[in-house]
C-alpha cells in the first residue's frame, strides 16, 4: 500500500497548493510528479479523501480537502459505539450487528478512523460487513478497536 498512500499524499499536496477545477488537470499534475494514474483510481482517490468541489475567488470550482476539524476521531468513535450490537468473524470476513438505521454511520466512522485491519466496508441498515486485509485477523481489529476504546468490549 506504500505506493498507494504516496499517491494519496501527493494528491492531498497538490490540492492544497494549486487551484485545480478538472480531473484531467489533477491527472497531469500526478503524472508529472511521476504517478501513473487512471481516471477510475483518481476518482476513488478522490472520495477515499473526501474532496469536493468549492467556488475559488476567480469563480471557478476547484477541487478541496474536508476540513479535518468537522469530524474529529473522538465523534467517529462514538457513532461507531453508539449503535453497536456485536462482531463475529469468518476468516477475514467480519460481520457488524447495530440498532437498525445504525449500520452506515457505524460504517462511515470504520472507515474515516483507517484502521489498519480493515481493507473496506459495506453497509446495511442494521448490518456491517467489514473486510480485513488479507494478512490481517479479528484479533488484530479487536486489539485496535481496544486501544481507541479502553473500556469498550467486543
Amino acid at each position: 500500500m506504500k505506493e498507494r498512500d504516496e499517491r494519496l499524499h501527493a494528491l492531498r499536496q497538490i490540492i492544497l497548493t494549486r487551484s485545480v477545477s478538472s480531473q484531467e488537470d489533477l491527472l497531469c499534475l500526478l503524472n508529472a510528479d511521476g504517478y501513473d494514474v487512471t481516471q477510475a483510481t483518481l476518482s476513488r482517490d478522490l472520495k477515499a479523501l473526501r474532496v469536493g468541489k468549492v467556488s475559488s475567488p476567480d469563480g471557478l470550482y476547484v477541487y478541496s480537502l474536508p476540513d479535518d476539524s468537522d469530524r474529529s476521531r473522538g465523534d467517529l468513535i462514538r457513532d461507531f459505539q453508539r449503535g453497536y450490537l456485536s462482531m463475529e468473524a469468518s476468516g477475514n470476513l467480519v460481520v457488524l450487528k447495530t440498532l437498525p438505521g445504525h449500520a452506515q454511520a457505524a460504517a462511515w466512522a470504520l472507515d474515516n478512523l483507517e484502521l489498519g485491519p480493515i481493507l473496506g466496508t459495506v453497509a446495511g441498515d442494521d448490518t456491517v460487513l467489514i473486510i480485513l486485509k488479507e494478512d490481517q485477523r479479528f484479533l488484530d481489529l479487536k486489539k485496535v478497536l481496544a486501544s481507541l476504546m479502553p473500556q469498550w468490549e467486543v
